[in-house]
């Protein structure tokens, strides 16, 4: 009896076996991803392509602080280690900027020379959390190490003091961006013969120039002479959104031409007051631009208003998920957040190698240029 049993059992096993492995039966759907997929699909690619921020204004903040602290965490700041992590950022473009209103904006160089001081000791404060960057190859190997890049601009045009030797020195010093506008030879009517002079210099060096705040004259004729990507470090479209430093349709078409770069900046006051608001920027200029000429800038520490949902550097994944949800393909997000700006520096370093071939620094002044 208990043979025939056996005999039952196995015989029913072998039937729902077959039953299972019938051709004519339809194999069990996948489970729906759940609600928080695109935010974990976020986290995951910002893993293996980090955030590249182009706009930072840490230094002029810590300047004003009595007491900070980046390793634990801080209040204080938009910007620390802690959150830098969490929000899946390996490199900072550190802005040297002037306060509007004291005593620090009448003097540029030496503001400028002061900030660059401080940040090689913030960053030499904190060797498990930041390494100072002056290529991409140096922000590579910062990022290998497990540290954030720190790269050093932009700086304002009136950091130079309408002195190529001035900018010469900056470079050595760590500078790689300077913003071609509210200089007497970058103006609404557009570079000065001296003007001209800079943007060959600065090709020559290897210092990005960054178009944020141009006029559309000065733009044009930068790009016309530069041999080199441009950047602009903080600007939206102004397609969407009026404000000065955003940038019109035909700009960016001009901009992906010469292989520059567009950093969309978090600000309400740029881009608009909700997250989703960002994400439009971002969609526009990839959609007139292209995917390889759009990146990230926080403008965080920089006295902006953020929009919400992305108070501080931490909530960058939620920026990413939104795209991941609007159906940005993987490649293009990586283009975005670490690829294009990781290309620029790469190819102002090859112009410069190649430019250094060709000329000598130039002993050009603006006295007997432009007067």
């Amino acid at each position: 009896m208990a043979e025939l049993q056996d005999e039952l059992t196995a015989t029913a096993e072998m039937g729902e076996l077959a039953e299972l492995s019938s051709p004519t039966e339809e194999p069990p759907a996948p489970p729906a991803p759940p609600a928080g997929d695109a935010l974990t699909r976020a986290r995951a690619l910002l893993t293996t392509h980090p955030v590249a921020d182009g706009y930072c204004g840490l230094p002029a903040t810590l300047r004003t602080l009595p007491w900070y602290d980046l390793e634990l965490g801080d209040s204080s700041v938009d910007t620390d280690i802690p959150r830098l992590r969490d929000g899946g950022v390996s490199a900072l473009l550190w802005t040297l900027r002037l306060l509007p209103g004291t005593a620090h904006a009448e003097n540029p160089v030496t503001a400028v020379l002061e900030q660059l001081d401080l940040a090689k000791h913030v960053v030499a404060e904190y060797p498990e959390g930041l390494r100072l960057a002056r290529s991409a190859s140096e922000a590579c190997d910062a990022r290998a190490y497990g540290r954030i890049a720190v790269l050093m601009g932009p700086a304002p045009a009136a950091a130079i003091g309408d002195s190529l030797a001035t900018l010469r020195a900056l470079h050595t010093l760590g500078l790689r961006v300077l913003t071609l506008s509210g200089a007497s030879w970058a103006t609404e009517a557009g570079l000065t013969r001296f003007g001209e002079e800079v943007v060959r210099e600065m090709n020559r060096l290897g210092v990005l120039a960054d178009l944020t705040g141009a006029s559309a004259r000065t733009a044009r004729r930068v790009l016309a002479v530069t041999k080199a990507p441009v950047i602009l470090t903080h600007s939206g479209a102004h397609a969407l959104n009026s404000h000065p430093d955003n940038v019109p349709d035909d700009l960016l078409v001009d901009l992906a031409a010469a292989g520059g770069v567009c950093l969309v900046p978090c600000s309400a006051e740029r881009t608009g007051s909700a997250l989703g608001d960002v994400a439009d920027h971002l969609d526009h200029v990839r959609r007139v631009a292209g995917p390889e000429s759009v990146g990230l800038c926080g403008a965080y520490d920089t006295g902006a208003v953020h929009p919400d949902g992305l108070a501080d550097v931490s909530r960058y994944p939620y920026l990413i998920a939104e795209l991941v949800e609007r159906g940005w393909p993987e490649s293009d997000l990586a283009q975005l957040t670490w690829g294009n700006v990781q290309r620029v520096l790469r190819e102002t370093e090859f112009a410069a190698r190649a430019a250094a071939l060709r000329r000598p620094p130039s002993t050009a002044r603006i006295e007997r240029l432009d007067t």
